[in-house]
């Protein structure tokens, strides 16, 4: 008997116009370049999207799947357009010698939605484009994060959508998952679908994006409570603004059954009503954040014992940043803290390979941060002793992206000389410092710490607000900054 046949593709990548960061072929080489069946063995059981296709690959042996080309990379700057165009080209030709060797039931594809690259807005939307032309009559799904900036053309080319319902996103294989279950439905005849996507350009910082509380949970709830009757799928996107494209902002994708719901009326009823909500809430996002210097003065002024993390989020990886801009650091040097304190970290190929070199004990005279420029603040001169060297390598520990290796490259964990009480990690390629298993790597207990400054947002709350007496977003100058007014936008509205 013919097994059913799914193609998987991936291209994850948030970009950020304003980054120094690269996003060139080596950063994809060493974060996500990947193909063929090896990747379900490599992914099978993390919390990731692959984690869920190898589950399905497992669950389901009438099906046959076919890992294409999955390419990630941290967020940084718009992507090489020549990376973009070989993988487009190569998941193109792929797609077609499968179409010649027994075709394709359906197609997967794990997506972000705010991909850009040098000359492209919309890559994954022309990724997308690329699949539907080849194959007109087969049903296409993807998963997004919710931070996509989605154009309303989305809908003419998708079968099935969904996108993370948690930040952090601890829900990654969850969503694949969902979107795997209706492509199994599809092919089978047993369901089609109609589709609303709306986008009203509306720009939401995303520092207030947290789905346990606040604006962005509610929203979310808004979702849910839509998705009823023959509305089988309402995702919110709360956009990514430091994407800077036409269709920066906030929506909400609607999915009906067509059965049900044959002119699609009620999936635009709901995609509206949660339309609606955003606008109304669109104040409730807006926040004002303190400087470094005031975060680490509040800080340092609690009196409670245990764990207080000041967060970077103008320089988080996460968003873009390359864990160079100095502002708090600068900070924490200038405070003198009597306690025990980690800044985590700076990324410096060049200095992680210097004091490799050097080996531990030894001591050197560093300029930490700056090293792409100082549009966001001069780097500061330490004179630092070595006490760790690492080979980068670490398992994420979770609970965000459980079970997926990472690597920062070397790295090295130094003691500055006139504030013994200060360390600093330094990487060698750009790491977020959001896992404990990054931590561990480097022989920190942050239990024994009293301050963290790490360069985080969100995502960081996931593993350490449990962990953590208080957590203080600062807003630092960076290319992922709270205050978006201090950013070029070009293409972006933004709100006074």
């Amino acid at each position: 008997m013919k097994r059913n046949r799914l193609a998987v593709a991936r291209f994850w990548y948030e970009g950020n116009a304003f980054s120094p960061a690269p996003a060139g072929m080596p950063e994809f080489e060493q974060y996500e370049w990947m193909a063929g069946p090896q990747v379900l063995e490599l992914m099978r059981g993390t919390a990731h999207e692959l984690g869920a296709v190898a589950a399905f690959a497992d669950t389901h042996p009438d099906w046959e799947v076919v890992v294409l080309r999955c390419a990630a990379a941290l967020p940084a700057g718009p992507i090489d357009d020549a990376v973009f165009e070989r993988y487009i080209d190569e998941v193109r030709q792929s797609l077609v010698s499968g179409q010649q060797e027994g075709g394709w039931d359906a197609v997967y594809l794990s997506l972000h939605g705010a991909a850009i690259t040098t000359t492209r807005e919309t890559p994954e939307l022309d990724i997308a484009r690329m699949v539907r032309a080849l194959l007109p009559q087969t049903p296409i799904g993807a998963s997004f994060d919710l931070h996509g900036n989605l154009p309303p053309e989305w809908a003419d080319v998708l079968d099935y959508a969904s996108a993370y319902r948690t930040h952090p996103h601890i829900d990654m294989a969850e969503t694949a998952g969902r979107v795997l279950e209706a492509l199994l439905r599809i092919a089978s005849g047993e369901l089609s679908t109609r589709k609303v996507l709306l986008n009203e350009r509306i720009v939401l910082p995303s520092i207030n994006m947290r789905t346990a509380a606040g604006p962005m949970r509610l929203l979310e709830e808004a979702a849910r409570n839509a998705a009823a009757g023959a509305v089988l799928d309402v995702s919110v996107f709360g956009g990514f603004p430091y994407s800077d494209t036409a269709y920066t902002g906030a929506s909400v994708f609607a999915m009906s059954d067509a059965t049900r719901d044959p002119s699609g009326a009620e999936a635009a009823a709901a995609a509206g009503k949660v339309m609606a909500r955003i606008r109304e809430s669109a104040d409730e996002f807006r926040m004002q954040l303190p400087n470094a210097k005031e975060a680490l003065a509040a800080a340092l002024a609690d009196a409670r014992p245990g764990l207080i993390a000041i967060t970077d989020s103008g320089d988080n990886p996460l968003s873009g940043g390359g864990a160079d801009t100095p502002e708090l650091f600068r900070a924490l040097v200038a405070a003198r803290p009597m306690v025990p304190a980690l800044f985590a970290s700076f990324a410096d190929p060049d200095v992680a390979q210097a004091a490799a070199t050097a080996g531990i004990g030894r001591s050197m005279d560093l300029t930490l941060g700056g090293r792409h420029g100082a549009q966001f603040g001069e780097g500061v001169p330490v004179r630092a002793a070595i006490e760790r060297v690492t080979d980068g390598e670490f398992r994420n520990t979770g609970p965000m992206m459980t079970g997926v290796t990472r690597s920062c490259g070397k790295s090295v964990l130094l003691r500055l000389e006139d504030l013994p009480n200060v360390r600093v990690i330094v990487t060698e390629r750009v790491t977020p410092a959001d896992d404990p298993a990054f931590y561990a790597l480097h022989g920190v207990d942050p239990a024994q710490l009293r301050i963290l400054c790490v360069k985080a947002k969100n995502h960081f709350r996931a593993a350490f607000a449990d962990r953590c007496i208080d957590i203080i977003d600062c807003d630092a100058p960076g290319p992922a900054c709270q205050d978006l007014a201090k950013l070029p936008f070009r293409h972006t509205h933004i709100q006074a």
